[in-house]
């Protein structure tokens, strides 16, 4: 598992096995928010086998997913309440760590600044520069 720390109580990852939660369980992580899709993983990594691992741990479990371009603003806005929700830090997964780092960044635009936000992502080797003007849009209506 290589845990990316975004901000102080959000962490994403590539795909995590149902024998990552109790490590995840043991650095006190609350909420467990999957963005991959089942249909990108074979039956022992899909959501039902981690919701069941991180459920038995007592961590919340939050199945918001999306592939490529489809992300949509109910993504967003699932991703958001779960963060905010959550009753301590949570981590989000998906194949690589990129989507739910976008993700995030969609839902942190106008209270992270933008130069932030791709700075973070940079650091981790998700390049956003080609995302500020949807970054900046999404600034704008997050703080109308």
């Amino acid at each position: 598992m290589d845990l990316r720390q975004i901000t102080d109580g959000y962490s994403v990852t590539p795909q995590i096995e149902p024998s990552d939660v109790a490590t995840l369980a043991a650095q006190g992580v609350k909420t467990l928010i999957c963005n991959r899709p089942d249909a990108e993983n074979p039956p022992a990594l899909q959501a039902a086998a981690i919701q069941a691992e991180a459920e038995a741990h007592g961590i919340a479990y939050v199945y918001n997913p999306f592939s490529g371009g489809t992300m949509t603003q109910d993504n967003v806005d699932e991703q958001a309440d779960a963060i905010a929700g959550s009753e301590g830090p949570v981590v989000a997964y998906c194949a690589s760590g990129n989507r739910s780092t976008v993700v995030w960044a969609f839902g942190a635009a106008g209270d992270v600044p933008v130069d932030e936000i791709i700075a973070t992502a940079t650091s981790y080797g998700y390049p956003f520069e080609q995302l500020r003007p949807a970054l900046e849009a999404a600034a704008a209506r997050n703080t109308a």
